[in-house]
């Protein structure tokens, strides 16, 4: 499964990518500025290209928070939103992840609560 994690810390990103390969997931990584163009556009291409979007709201900007539910809403994307995710937060999620997508139906696009 191809997972997109929104915010964050920076620091955490290469346990996180272990956990996930490790359980045969691939995860993708933004790190929620929102300065130019450019960012905007990797945000949408993450979100287009996951099947589950995460976002971390703790070390995030409002305005990355917004595209991304926003983008999740319009690709039909299940949306999982935590406050923090170190590697214990992750290694749950990873372990719950289709019991999480299981849960939501197809074409719903509501907020999975953290």
């Amino acid at each position: 499964m191809r997972i997109g994690v929104i915010g964050g810390l920076d620091r955490n990103v290469a346990s996180l990518q272990t956990l996930a390969e490790t359980q045969g997931h691939e995860v993708g990584f933004h790190t929620g500025v929102m300065a130019g163009p450019a960012s905007s556009s990797a945000l949408r291409a993450l979100v287009a290209r996951s099947e589950l979007v995460v976002i971390v709201t703790d070390i995030n900007s409002h305005n990355a928070v917004r595209a991304a539910r926003r983008e999740a809403r319009l690709r039909h994307r299940p949306l999982k939103i935590v406050r923090k995710l170190g590697a214990t937060q992750f290694a749950a999620l990873l372990r719950g992840v289709h019991d999480l997508l299981a849960a939501a139906p197809a074409n719903d696009t509501s907020v999975v609560a953290a």
